[in-house]
């Protein structure tokens, strides 16, 4: 239970501090918090239950958009201020550094395992924003045409 505790509250200023250097407004600094620390604790809850981390960086990602998409229309800002400081907690970038480490050190194979994995949960990452772009489109489209139809039946 403490390294879940201790899981939120680095992921909450890991997102905040990002959030900071992007300079994104005052008002919302605590809600790009909320975005990363909810996006981590599904990665790491469901790395936890045994599921690969590419899988587990998907639907991270992927609860990451949703949210954003919630709050950019709650605050009236573009998704982007919440989704930038909200995903750096996912991004492989340890991975990356020990690609590069075992590549100078000669350790080709190793190398190349570090940088297909961190090749892999970088394209899980997009594809959950992309993913969660398309459906939430999808269902503020729905919820446009059930509007239209109720209007024109009570026009009627």
């Amino acid at each position: 239970m403490m390294d879940i505790i201790i899981q939120l509250v680095v992921s909450f200023f890991a997102t905040a501090g990002i959030a900071v250097i992007f300079n994104v407004p005052r008002k919302t600094l605590l809600h790009c918090g909320l975005v990363g620390v909810i996006g981590w604790i599904i990665y790491y809850l469901l790395t936890e239950k045994g599921m690969d981390v590419v899988n587990a960086s998907f639907f991270g990602s992927f609860v990451i958009a949703i949210v954003a998409h919630l709050y950019a229309r709650r605050f009236k800002m573009p998704m982007i201020i919440f989704i930038v400081g909200g995903i750096i907690p996912l991004v492989p970038g340890g991975m990356a550094y020990n690609a590069m480490r075992n590549v100078v050190e000669d350790d080709y194979l190793q190398g190349l395992q570090y940088g297909l994995k961190a090749f892999l949960i970088t394209g899980a990452i997009v594809m959950g924003l992309v993913f969660a772009e398309v459906f939430m489109q999808l269902i503020f489209r729905s919820i446009r045409s059930s509007k239209a139809k109720l209007q024109k039946v009570y026009k009627k």
